[in-house]
């Protein structure tokens, strides 16, 4: 009992003790708080009082700030002012002496026109005088040549009129002469430069071929018994083969040149292989078709390489190459094609022409001689059907079609291909034939047409190409003269021998001349 109630009082004591220090503690940080907000109220009325204090000493600073810059702008106004009284002041004199300078010209110009008033008047006056004496003499001189005014005007117009078309009429001529003289010199370099340029190298070709034989026991090999080894081969070519007495040769002829040179193949392999009968030679014959076919389209692709001209149909390539097995007068046309092609070209370039135009057309011009053993007709009409067939442009057609003249040449390339061909055919060298026979064919064409009745004069031109026959108007009229260029061209076909053909032409025309003496 006694020791729970030491418990109590201990329990009591530390309760007591615990408020004691509670209170205490609160005193503590009542008195410690109340300290605080007291300094801090004092630091913010410090703050506070600073805070004035700087205010008014920047408030200060801006007034005497504000002040100064009123001050400057102030002097700079009255600067400026200053400144723009003086420009005025000088304007303002400048203006007073412009009005006096002013007022001197008005006064000077006010006396020329009194000057210029009396100077007109007695302008005036001498003009009457001189239109007076004009008309007295005016009427004097009508009354001592017995002409008016308006007649000797005209008079005088038709005189000068008459000069002037006399001088125009020499200067014109003169013009003229001096630009044919300078168009054919012209004409003659570009022509020159291009036979220059393009210098071929012509081979001349017989139209009929030569088989050398080792021996003359061949001949009777390559007959066969009964002729069935020759039968053979002319009917599987289509050729002849000719064996007489020429020591040992065979000589093959054929109107066909591809057909020709198959023949030619054929038989030397033939002679080389020494096995001769029907059967072999139809074997050796199906072979060098293919050969030649093979040979003929590298030729023509050749050719196009040669010359720079792309897609070309592939038949037309073809037909390119088989030209290489015609001949005309001894001259390749294939040959003779490739040169055209380059003469044309380069005279197109010089001239300023289509160049591509001109080396395709003249590639291409005598296509028609390759099949114009199997299709009738002119090779020109036949190598334009061709071009237009096989895609050609129409102004390829038409250089085809116009290089022998029988249509008129409508563009320049046309023109250049026709000019290119003759070139070719007829430079030296280019052709078998010789020159007292090209001569003679010449001579011959102009006698013919200068036999008949009404023709004046005839030549032979474009290498005997054409023949140009000027006919007296008086006696052959129109009609007569299409029956005369009929009556020419059958008496050259039935006289003479000549490559391609010759363009008839019959001119007809009346002229009016006069003398001025």
């Amino acid at each position: 009992m006694k020791s729970i109630i030491n418990f109590n009082q201990i329990l009591f004591f530390s309760i007591g003790i615990a408020l004691l220090a509670f209170f205490i503690g609160y005193a503590a940080r009542k008195y410690i708080a109340e300290a605080k907000i007291a300094s801090a109220e004092e630091a913010a009325h410090r703050i506070l009082e600073e805070a004035k204090k700087d205010a008014e000493a920047k408030k200060r600073e801006a007034l005497l700030e504000a002040k100064e810059e009123a001050h400057r702008v102030r002097q700079e106004v009255e600067r400026e002012n200053r400144e723009r009284r003086t420009e005025l002041q000088r304007l303002e004199r400048r203006l007073v002496q412009r009005e006096e300078t002013l007022d001197r010209k008005l006064e000077s110009i006010e006396k020329k026109e009194e000057l210029l008033d009396k100077k007109e008047k007695s302008m005036q006056a001498m003009q009457d005088k001189l239109e007076e004496t004009y008309q007295a003499q005016l009427k004097e001189l009508e009354r001592i040549s017995g002409l008016t005014s308006e007649e000797a005007r005209d008079l005088l117009l038709a005189n000068v009129e008459s000069e002037i078309r006399h001088e125009t009429a020499i200067l014109i001529k003169n013009i003229e002469t001096e630009a044919k003289e300078e168009a054919d010199k012209r004409a003659r370099d570009i022509i020159t430069q291009a036979i220059q340029r393009c210098a071929a190298d012509h081979v001349a070709e017989a139209t009929v071929s030569v088989v050398a034989l080792p021996n003359d026991e061949m001949k009777g090999r390559i007959i066969g018994r009964e002729g069935r080894n020759i039968r053979a081969l002319e009917t599987l070519t289509g050729v002849d083969l000719i064996i007489d007495d020429t020591p040992e040769a065979v000589i093959i002829s054929g109107f066909d040149p591809v057909r020709r040179e198959i023949a030619r193949i054929a038989l030397e392999k033939l002679i080389a292989d020494g096995r001769i009968h029907p059967a072999r030679i139809e074997e050796m014959v199906e072979k060098t078709k293919k050969e030649v076919e093979n040979k003929i389209r590298e030729e023509g692709e050749q050719a196009t390489f040669e010359t720079n001209v792309n897609n070309v149909n592939p038949e037309l390539v073809r037909l390119l190459g088989r030209l290489k097995f015609r001949t005309s007068y001894g001259q390749n046309v294939l040959k003779h094609s490739i040169e055209v092609s380059h003469l044309a070209s380069i005279m197109a370039s010089e001239l300023g022409a289509d160049v591509g135009l001109a080396k395709r057309a003249g590639l291409l011009h005598d296509i028609g001689k390759a099949v114009d053993h199997q299709i009738e007709g002119p090779h020109v009409e036949i190598g334009a059907d061709l071009a237009k067939k096989y895609g050609e442009s129409p102004e390829v057609v038409h250089a085809i079609a116009a290089h022998h003249g029988d249509i008129e040449p409508q563009t320049v390339e046309a023109v250049l291909v026709q000019a290119a061909d003759a070139l070719s055919a007829a430079r030296p060298g280019a052709r078998r034939e010789t020159l007292e026979a090209y001569i003679k064919r010449l001579e011959k064409l102009e006698e013919i047409a200068d036999s008949f009745d009404g023709v004046d004069k005839s030549y032979a031109i474009q290498a005997g190409r054409e023949v140009r026959i000027m006919v007296k108007p008086d006696k052959i009229d129109d009609l007569g003269a299409v029956r005369l260029a009929r009556d020419i061209v059958r008496r050259i076909e039935s006289e003479l021998d000549y490559p391609g053909q010759i363009k008839v032409n019959v001119i007809r025309e009346t002229r009016a001349v006069d003398y001025a003496k």
